[in-house]
């Protein structure tokens, strides 16, 4: 087992709200570190500009807070080895870079993205795995400085061995070989001098002194460029684990196109920290049944990393219903209980700012729960019919709404009243649909009710990831009856 020199890391990107497969990576490094003595660093890799953004940090940092999670080294505390956020780091992969193709192991590449995408178009076509086809690779020195004085915009991308395999053993897969030829040149300056995530994670890795990289499957093909580099750049590489990515019942991967994903989900919805984590840490041991119920350090205790269910982690929310209900029921005091619901009904406001707006709307105290109750549900179990009463929208154009508005909810990067307001407005303008046409059935699947608390703050309150399972499940009640009725017709 290792040391106490052990140095394991989670690193999300803050691109969107935190996903259970963020608490489900974080938890096994957590477990790695804490079993074996070592550190569990907390780094955030915000190399994509475009789409990171201080609030999505805000909500890894809380997400993680709230499964109960610490770290000894991180953005919000700091350490020896920071700054721990890859934007604050820019300046420090340059001079990597330089080594690589000083070396003879990169170079620049000038191509255009329309060349790029003209190149993979064609190798799509001819039904090859479009990957880049060396065009820039041999270009002379003399060329290749003319070029950048001129200013002509460039990458550096990173040489691969023309054949062969590279070789090398995971700490849960165990031995694998990837044939070079089924590896791309990757990318690993832009254009912009902000490395691409594979250089940026390596250097990273190394300067943070992290021994071993505990990730999802997915990265399992990145591991033959991440060896390159380090090989390239005279660098031990750490200790590579790649565990099964969560999925669903149907062996399909976990998405939030089809299930709720967000940590802040399962918070909104009344699920305990201590039993997700619970839930999630069951794919990671072995235990006799009947001993499912298991707290962070029974998990600590029983975690065995050599000794890891490789069957996949299946997202089973009746079990995690289950475990739920257990650690309500066993393992919080009466006491202890009444101050989770609490809380849990004050999370991010939500029962402060459900009666101020509730507060003009009632003339007795008693209405409040039908008024404001939906910002406490989980499923409002709507169906068609729910939506069927709304006049001068039928269903088809219901079914029509509800799919136009999700995708473009998703794209607001602010979740508040007043960027909500923006959004739903600007889709009515571009779809030709009367506002309050538009706007009449988000009020019954977001509310479960034509009469309710004003729309756009009740969505700010509820929080990105609720409505976007109320929409979904409204979607597929109202779809279920719009099919319904053609069969009937039929």
């Amino acid at each position: 087992m290792a040391n106490t020199a052990t140095r394991v890391r989670i690193a999300p990107s803050p691109t969107g709200e935190p996903h259970v497969g963020t608490a489900y990576i974080a938890l096994f490094n957590y477990l790695f570190a804490k079993k074996s003595g070592g550190e569990f660093i907390l780094r955030i890799e915000d190399t994509d500009a475009a789409r990171s953004t201080p609030e999505f940090e805000q909500k890894v940092l809380d997400a993680l807070k709230w499964c109960g999670l610490s770290w000894s080294e991180g953005p919000d505390i700091g350490g020896p080895y920071g700054p721990y956020r890859q934007s604050e780091r820019k300046e420090l992969y340059a001079p990597y870079v330089e080594k690589i193709v000083e070396n003879g192991h990169g170079f620049r590449c000038f191509c255009t993205p329309e060349r790029l995408n003209e190149m993979r178009a064609a190798q799509r076509a001819a039904g090859k795995p479009p990957k880049y086809d060396g065009h820039c690779l041999n270009l002379k020195a003399e060329e290749v400085s003319a070029r950048m004085a001129a200013g002509e915009p460039s990458v550096v991308r990173m040489k691969i061995p023309a054949e062969g395999s590279c070789k090398f053993v995971d700490g849960v897969y165990g031995e694998v070989e990837i044939p070079w030829e089924a590896v791309d040149m990757q990318v690993l300056l832009k254009a912009d001098g902000m490395p691409t995530y594979h250089m940026a994670n390596v250097v990273d890795d190394h300067l943070m002194k992290i021994t071993h990289v505990a990730r999802g499957e997915e990265w399992l093909s990145s591991v033959p460029k991440h060896i390159l580099i380090y090989q390239y750049l005279g660098l031990e590489p750490p200790v590579f684990m790649h565990l099964s990515l969560m999925r669903n019942a149907d062996k399909s991967k976990l998405s939030k196109r089809k299930n709720p994903t967000s940590i802040s989900y399962y918070a909104a919805l009344g699920f305990l920290p201590e039993a997700l984590m619970n839930f999630l840490g069951l794919f990671f041991i072995q235990i006799a049944e009947g001993e499912e119920l298991q707290t962070i350090d029974q998990l600590v205790a029983n975690f065995d990393p050599e000794n890891l269910n490789k069957a996949g982690a299946i997202f089973d929310l009746q079990k995690l219903d289950w475990l739920n209900g257990r650690w309500l029921r066993e393992s919080l005091s009466e006491e202890e209980f009444v101050s989770r619901v609490l809380a849990w009904a004050q999370e991010n406001g939500r029962f402060r700012e459900g009666m101020k707006l509730a507060q003009s709307r009632i003339t007795k105290l008693s209405d409040l729960p039908d008024l404001t109750g939906f910002l406490l549900k989980g499923d409002l179990g709507l169906t068609a019919d729910d939506f069927s009463r709304i006049k001068k929208v039928p269903l088809e154009d219901v079914l029509m709404i509800l799919q136009t508005v999700q995708p473009d909810l998703e794209k607001i990067f602010e979740w508040n009243a007043e960027s909500i307001e923006a959004e739903l407005r600007a889709i009515a303008e571009r779809s030709d649909i009367k506002l309050r046409n538009l706007l009449a059935p988000m009020f019954i699947a977001v509310s479960g009710s034509s009469r309710s608390l004003p729309l756009f703050d009740s969505m700010s309150i509820l929080g990105r990831s609720v409505v976007r399972q109320r929409l979904k499940q409204a979607e597929l009640a109202v779809k279920a009856g719009v099919e319904a009725a053609k069969a009937n017709n039929g």
